[in-house]
């Protein structure tokens, strides 16, 4: 079985967030209340809440920089 190691950029390509607008996006949404699911947050649509949640989910490839996604917006 092939695992991709997909970076941060290609997350957001994937969301549909330019990656220009990484740190953008960061700093207006962070920092995410622990109390709050990831894909719950407010600041994604309905396909990139779901696409969130299916990763962590199925454990997919794209679990890793999900995780690291999760941090960055938990941080202030």
């Amino acid at each position: 079985m092939h695992i991709e190691n997909h970076s941060i950029t290609s997350l957001f390509e994937q969301l549909g967030i330019g990656d220009s607008d990484i740190n953008r996006f960061i700093n207006r949404f962070a920092p995410i209340p622990s109390a709050v699911e990831l894909h719950e947050a407010h600041c994604w649509n309905q396909s990139q809440a779901a696409f969130l949640k299916q990763a962590k989910e199925e454990d997919a490839d794209w679990a890793e920089v999900v995780d690291q996604l999760n941090v960055m917006l938990r941080q202030a």
